[in-house]
């Protein structure tokens, strides 16, 4: 199976391509970058599929993150992913952002609780907690700080770009979690492997936002209707 996986839900823009006959990633990319995904993802899409050797027609799935992360970001690597799969005729897949960070912790220690957590801004975090086997013990959700240390507590990795949130907040008297992984974005590779193995009956990738936008439209400053 060809996979290619896109990212741009926080602070990167990645693309990797992934042969799961050779058990292997065989190209990929990945910037740092808060905003400007637009005009990057599409040009850095072709690079790596070039490096790749691997045409478009000759892909299995494509597999993007959905979420929680920048408004703006799910927008660009969504669209950019159904994009590809409609003309390409391929399915496309939607992943988690949490999952995603989660992934490789669960994949080293299979037994491990895992905390994936991302900033949410004004004291809250989108998390999700996984426990042995990656079963979700705490489904995806923004909480407030104080909460997401409460679930946190016990659990042997936090993981995500809320992991340092919730460590500067953690209680002097509560063992720390072995691992805590402050990534600013999820490790493009594994958004590959969880694309090669989701189900492709799931529909088109959809934005997983878990909370609405900061910005609301003005009533007051709308104009009156005749």
């Amino acid at each position: 199976m060809l996979v290619l996986a896109i990212d741009t839900a926080l602070d990167a823009c990645s693309a990797a391509v992934l042969d799961t006959a050779r058990g292997a990633i065989v190209s990929r990319e990945s910037l740092p970058m808060v905003r400007g995904q637009a005009e990057v993802l599409m040009p850095l899409v072709q690079r790596v599929m070039e490096q790749a050797g691997v045409a478009f027609a000759a892909l299995d799935r494509i597999a993007v993150t959905v979420g929680p992360g920048s408004f703006t970001g799910l927008r660009v690597g969504i669209a950019a992913a159904r994009g590809i799969a409609l003309a390409a005729g391929k399915p496309a897949v939607g992943l988690s952002t949490l999952a995603a960070f989660a992934a490789p912790h669960i994949a080293a220690d299979e037994f491990a609780t895992v905390v994936a957590a991302i900033d949410a801004r004004h004291g809250h975090v989108y998390l999700q907690v996984f426990g042995p086997a990656g079963r979700t013990l705490i489904a995806p959700r923004v909480a407030p700080l104080a909460e997401a240390v409460a679930v946190s507590l016990g659990a042997k990795c936090i993981t995500g770009t809320g992991a340092e949130m919730i460590a500067a907040a953690w209680p002097e008297d509560e063992p720390r979690p072995e691992i805590i992984d402050m990534r600013a974005a999820p490790d493009i590779d594994w958004v590959a492997r969880l694309g090669a193995a989701a189900r492709d009956n799931q529909g088109a990738p959809k934005p997983l936002y878990l909370r609405a936008p900061d910005a609301q439209p003005q009533d007051a400053a709308s104009l009156p209707r005749r």
